[in-house]
């Protein structure tokens, strides 16, 4: 069965049991750590991978054989992606016409960035600019653009790149619903049993959760030089209740920011219901 998941620390965390035969069970695992920018193109594929993590702003491009899971995902409240310049004096209204990047164009943090500009920077920011997330901050400390939208451990050292926050969109979406934020979804193929996966991996959160040393390893080697201190605080950030189960309030985040974005006109609009396939 293949999988595919990013190599950020709280996703190796939740899997490390699934994908070291540790959940009872549960199949041998082929799998592939790629970047959030390449699952979401994957996603709308007929033929990609059993399962995989997508951003939740990606859901509605989906290919329909793809079902979303109660568990595994990332979501939470103080986690939300940070828009950085290199100019402490910036406001939100000069990013008018400036060139921004961005993690990927179907990613959550882009849709809260986009849903906040249209409140924030009258006229619009100028070129978006797609790059890996960990190629942001040295492009904007280098002035190759004007800011970044960052995400994951990057709220924990971009103050190293000598960079300034210019919002923190998290703690602008949480005033503003009193909902948590759903940055990153599983999904797996509706031909599947997932009831069964859906317990494989709340197995393997359960298992992380009571054996957090058993990970460290794993997740260290695909940590991307994070330092140890770096890489625990991205867990504890990330890996929460959602992680187990989404739950009423995280089933309320998706639809909160699926069905605002769709009435700006940024996304399609789909059935939000259907997304609860059981």
């Amino acid at each position: 069965m293949k999988i595919v998941f990013s190599p950020c620390p709280n996703d190796t965390f939740i899997f490390h049991a699934l994908v070291h035969g540790l959940v009872p069970g549960a199949p041998k695992l082929d799998v592939t750590y790629a970047d959030i920018d390449i699952t979401n193109t994957l996603a709308v594929q007929p033929d990609g991978p059993e399962i995989m993590k997508i951003s939740y702003a990606a859901l509605p491009w989906a290919h329909p054989d793809y079902a979303l899971l109660p568990c595994g995902g990332a979501l939470g409240r103080g986690c939300g992606p940070l828009v950085l310049t290199n100019d402490q004096a910036m406001t939100p209204a000069a990013l008018a016409g400036k060139r921004v990047a961005v993690p990927s164009e179907r990613s959550t943090a882009y849709l809260l960035f986009r849903l906040w500009t249209a409140q924030q920077v009258p006229g619009g920011v100028g070129e978006i600019v797609v790059m890996p997330f960990h190629e942001i901050m040295p492009a904007v400390r280098d002035g190759l653009v004007d800011a970044g939208l960052v995400i994951h451990e990057a709220r924990f050292t971009y103050q190293t790149y000598g960079l300034s926050l210019l919002t923190d969109l998290g703690n602008w979406w949480e005033e503003d619903t009193n909902l948590p934020i759903p940055l990153g979804a599983i999904i797996a193929k509706r031909s599947l049993n997932l009831t069964e996966i859906s317990n494989w991996i709340r197995q393997s959160v359960e298992y992380a959760w009571a054996n957090p040393e058993a990970s460290r390893d794993y997740v260290m080697c695909h940590a991307q030089e994070l330092s140890p201190e770096v890489t625990q605080a991205h867990i504890d950030l990330y890996v929460n209740e959602f992680s187990a189960n989404l739950g009423e309030d995280g089933y309320a985040a998706v639809f909160a920011l699926l069905g605002r974005a769709a009435k700006e006109g940024l996304i399609p609009e789909i059935d939000l219901e259907s997304l609860r396939w059981r």
